[in-house]
């Protein structure tokens, strides 16, 4: 019996390959199972075609191959026709199957890559996602700059109009501004012509006042005076001038004056020796009613004599002496009396008493900051410099100043009393050194500089000068020419004369202090340097004791640095007192104190007791 035709009794259905046969029932229950996977795989071909299509081709072939060898193998009806055919069959089949194995690794292979693949596709997309938000957010940033740049242009379009307008005004202020220059330098010159006409009209009536009396005092010369009935005498003028009377012997000068004007057309009486000498006191006391200076002004204060400086160590009192920078100091020679002059435009007089500072004046009339304060002899008048072109003479007891010296064109530097009793020197950012007459109020010699002058001081028969060329020159006493120039090693900032006029000491620029000797006016000096001290300013002002000892200047860290002279050594260095550069610094002369000004309006005053 055929093995097929079996199960077809039963109703079966052949298995192609032998396999076992269906029954009818199970076969049309398994239809739409298989119409269902069709349509699957038909979807599943559909949308996956695209993604898989190397795989598909190679899965093709792979069942192309196997369908082969099914069919080679699944005829078991089929007879052999010879045994070597049939060992061909299982070479290839075993030849098919490796092939298939690989195939099937290949495929295994592939989905791994494709699930790799998928995963970094996944990756890019948040990527891609990310992106676009920033792009978008990047786009809104962009139209919100574009906005603020538009109002930005708008802005500056208005400013680019305002500063038009203002370049117009400010070329317009320039215009008015040199025109009032000038017109002020027009009404400088007139100012000079009119005090020079005003000087000479002095000059002519102080002359014939003091001529008055002569007249009466020759025809006495020329009578015979009769003391007592019967004794002569005779007065000639080579025995006036030999004898001339003592002047505290004639009181009240002007109203013997006017005396003598009543008298000068009445020929000389001889009464007695004193009309006589009442006439010599006419014709040796100077009419001062209108000079600058008086008499009193002539006669020096007592000077205490330093027998040696101490070397200050603690401070004694601090001051908020100033509204403003302070900027100058000085002791006044009977060093009972302290001048400060500061960028707030005054100068104050401070007295010292038991190691105390009190305010006894403020002296007003500049209308910039002041430079350099100074003090005459007497210690009755104040000389200042200012920022305002001028320098200005003040009297103690008065706060407007007595008298005011103009024609610089830039700042005064540097005011000083010469050794004449009337005479003042001044040096000017303008390259100028002047000399003034104060009883005239008058410039009486003025010289060239070939550099910015930054102080000046006065001896007996010279001036000596400071200047920004780093050169130190040094005058006579007239302002006749430059008798000497020294080299310094950098811009010169302040000088300082020794109490004996033997020495002269120079701050200057490099961080550096230098004491010449003027008796040899040689190259050969002593520097004065120390660890951290700085010159802070151009007009930072050293000074050295009065026994020609010690040197101190301020440094701009607000310490102030003593030095001995002999050594060349420091000495000490004061602290914590000062907030800001020390500009200045004064030694009185009775050796006692020191004090140092700053440019936070800070005046301290030190000992070392």
């Amino acid at each position: 019996m055929d093995p097929v035709a079996e199960p077809l009794r039963g109703g079966g259905v052949p298995v192609p390959g032998g396999g076992v046969p269906v029954p009818g029932g199970a076969r049309r229950i398994a239809e739409p199972w298989r119409r269902h996977v069709i349509r699957q795989l038909r979807h599943r071909d559909r949308t996956q075609s695209s993604m898989f299509q190397d795989l598909i081709r190679l899965y093709t072939r792979i069942l192309e191959k196997t369908s082969l060898t099914k069919g080679i193998l699944s005829g078991p009806a089929r007879r052999p026709s010879a045994d070597s055919s049939l060992s061909f069959l299982q070479q290839q089949n075993i030849r098919f199957q490796k092939i298939t194995g690989e195939l099937a690794y290949q495929v295994v292979e592939l989905q791994q890559q494709i699930r790799i693949k998928d995963g970094i596709l996944e990756t890019q997309r948040a990527r891609l996602e990310d992106e676009q938000l920033q792009l978008q957010a990047g786009r809104g940033a962009r139209q919100e700059l574009q906005g603020r740049v538009e109002q930005v242009q708008q802005e500056n379009g208005a400013l680019k109009v305002e500063y038009d307008a203002l370049l117009e005004r400010r070329r317009e202020a320039e215009s008015r501004l040199r025109e009032e220059k000038r017109r002020e330098e027009q009404l400088l010159e007139d100012i000079l012509v009119q005090k020079n006409q005003a000087a000479a009209r002095m000059n002519s009536l102080n002359e014939r006042c003091c001529r008055a009396p002569e007249a009466p005092l020759q025809a006495a010369a020329r009578s015979k005076v009769t003391v007592g009935g019967n004794t002569d005498l005779r007065v000639s003028e080579d025995q006036v001038k030999k004898n001339p009377p003592s002047l505290e012997a004639f009181p009240n000068p002007e109203g013997q004056a006017e005396s003598a004007r009543r008298k000068q057309a009445r020929l000389f009486r001889s009464a007695s020796t004193s009309r006589i000498f009442h006439s010599f006191r006419g014709f040796f006391q100077k009419r001062r009613g209108l000079s600058l200076c008086s008499l009193e002004e002539d006669f020096p204060r007592p000077v205490g004599i330093c027998m040696y400086a101490r070397v200050p160590a603690r401070a004694l009192q601090v001051l908020e002496a100033h509204e403003q920078g302070i900027n100058a100091v000085r002791f006044s020679c009977s060093s009972d009396l302290l001048a400060t002059g500061g960028t707030d435009r005054v100068v104050k007089l401070w007295e010292l008493r038991a190691g105390t500072l009190t305010h006894r004046a403020t002296l007003d009339g500049s209308t910039e900051g002041v430079t350099c304060v100074d003090f005459d002899h007497t210690g009755r008048r104040v000389l200042a410099a200012s920022f305002d072109r001028s320098a200005l003479l003040w009297r103690l007891g008065d706060s407007n100043p007595k008298v005011t010296l103009t024609g610089h064109s830039r700042k005064v530097t540097a005011a000083r009393f010469t050794s004449a009793p009337h005479q003042v020197v001044t040096g000017s950012a303008d390259r100028t050194i002047r000399l003034w007459d104060l009883q005239r109020a008058a410039c009486v010699q003025q010289v060239e500089t070939p550099s910015f002058c930054s102080d000046l001081v006065c001896s007996e028969n010279c001036i000596i000068s400071g200047h920004f060329d780093s050169k130190i020159r040094v005058w006579d006493g007239r302002l006749g020419g430059c008798v000497q120039e020294l080299p310094s090693q950098g811009r010169v900032t302040s000088l300082d004369l020794s109490y004996d006029h033997r020495q002269v000491l120079s701050c200057c620029r490099d961080d550096s202090l230098q004491l010449v000797d003027l008796r040899r006016w040689s190259h050969d000096r002593v520097v004065f340097r120390a660890e951290g001290f700085k010159c802070g300013s151009d007009s930072t002002k050293a000074v050295i004791s009065p026994d020609s000892s010690y040197v101190a200047a301020g440094s701009a860290d607000g310490s102030v640095y003593v030095w001995r002279v002999s050594t060349a050594n420091l000495e000490t260095r004061l602290l914590e007192e000062h907030r800001s550069p020390v500009n200045a610094v004064s030694w009185s002369l009775s050796g006692e104190y020191v004090v140092s000004v700053d440019k936070s309006r800070r005046a301290v005053l030190w000992s070392d007791f």
